[in-house]
């Protein structure tokens, strides 16, 4: 069968390109904090992250206020995929859609199965999200050696595997309930939609200030308040008809892709793997939790997205890209086990005010994310050089 050849967005290449570069800035904000924390500095820099101003820790401004704008533009990248993406045709939707469902549901029941009934049970959603910056950035490195179509698909179901996690967050990580608060959130999202659906307002301003207003009322609901990041992105006008200079979250996502990747989730990084390392640290890894946390991630991920695809495709429902084959579904199944920021992110959620077992868990999803990136990258090179070899107009 003839190669479907895609031509890909602007839009999408530019948002390609600044998620691999971000993952080589992320890799080098980690190895920095590591050897930070375990120095003779390791101290003070961990107390710097702790230190408060306006009634939260640095640590905790950026992982509710700095991280509601990374949840902001993966809500735009979102919108944009159901308007005029890859997401907006429904056969086109319905592969990347069961990768990511069998992406969530198999890591979950794998960690489940590690720590039913214990106290670390909590952390069945920490193996569920995938990083599309690192992802994107093994991808990268394959250049084209692999086909267009494998890019989309991988984008597309990391973008829906983090809504899913934004879900699970706030279906599951809410230690209380303020139901004034909630209720305010809602009115202002409501308020913002009206201005955009009745009033069609395109100015930026007023929604980059009731979402600023939802964040508030959203971190005093309870709910972490980077949901109001979400829901803010879809209160902003959309038109799959006008150019980036129109459409309020074009001109949005095309301000933030760099602000996110070059800035937010660098620092992000730094804050947030400042992780101790003791003699003990391989037997932590060896604990129920970071074991369910490293198979989720490395196994569950690979087996989730193999078997959603297939049962998909074997039942009719969708069928496969005529450039893609299993082997390249399993091996973005593979890179799917890079969880790194939305499993970290969901880590602290899970565990709060445990340092031990957010530290181990840290350590276990560093750890499988080391494991998935490099096999995901080693497989996709091995099938590409595979199919290239086999073809009868293949170079010597």
């Amino acid at each position: 069968m003839r190669a479907v050849q895609l031509i890909l967005t602007e839009t999408f290449k530019r948002f390609f390109n600044s998620e691999k570069s971000s993952g080589v800035l992320l890799i080098a904000c980690t190895a920095l904090s590591l050897l930070l924390t375990n120095s003779a500095a390791g101290a003070n820099y961990l107390g710097f992250w702790q230190t408060h101003a306006g009634g939260l820790s640095i640590e905790l401004w950026i992982n509710d206020a700095l991280m509601a704008v990374f949840f902001l533009l993966i809500g735009l990248e979102l919108e944009r995929e159901l308007y005029s993406g890859e997401l907006s045709n429904v056969r086109n939707a319905l592969l990347p859609m069961f990768a990511a469902i069998g992406g969530i549901i198999t890591p979950a029941l794998i960690h489940f199965a590690f720590n039913a009934g214990t106290p670390t049970q909590a952390g069945n959603g920490i193996p569920m999200a995938t990083d599309i910056a690192f992802a994107l950035g093994a991808l990268a490195l394959l250049g084209k050696r692999i086909p267009v179509s494998l890019k989309v698909f991988v984008v597309a179901f990391a973008v829906i595997d983090d809504l899913g996690a934004i879900v699970v967050i706030a279906a599951f990580y809410t230690a209380h309930l303020a139901v004034g608060y909630l209720a305010g959130a809602v009115a202002v999202w409501a308020l913002l939609l009206v201005i955009n659906r009745h009033f069609r307002v395109m100015a930026l301003l007023p929604y980059l200030l009731g979402g600023a207003l939802m964040w508030f009322l959203m971190l005093k609901s309870g709910i972490h308040a980077t949901i109001a990041g979400v829901m803010l992105a879809f209160a902003i006008p959309y038109s799959a008809t006008d150019n980036d200079q129109k459409s309020p979250s074009h001109r949005l996502e095309n301000f933030l892709h760099k602000p996110v990747a070059f800035l937010i989730l660098p620092i992000f990084a730094l804050a947030n793997t400042a992780i101790p390392i003791g003699t003990d640290w391989m037997q932590q890894l060896a604990s129920p939790n970071s074991l369910g946390i490293i198979a989720g991630l490395v196994i569950g991920k690979p087996l989730g997205v193999l078997l959603a695809c297939f049962l998909a495709v074997a039942s009719g429902v969708c069928r496969l890209p005529g450039d893609l084959g299993w082997r390249h579904i399993f091996g973005a199944g593979i890179l799917g086990g890079i969880g790194f920021t939305m499993s970290i992110f969901i880590t602290n959620l899970a565990f709060p005010g445990n340092a031990e077992i957010i530290g181990a868990s840290k350590m276990a999803i560093l750890f499988a994310s080391l494991i998935a990136g490099s096999a995901g990258f080693l497989w996709l090179r091995l099938v590409s050089r595979t199919a290239a070899d086999a073809r009868p107009d293949a170079p010597d």
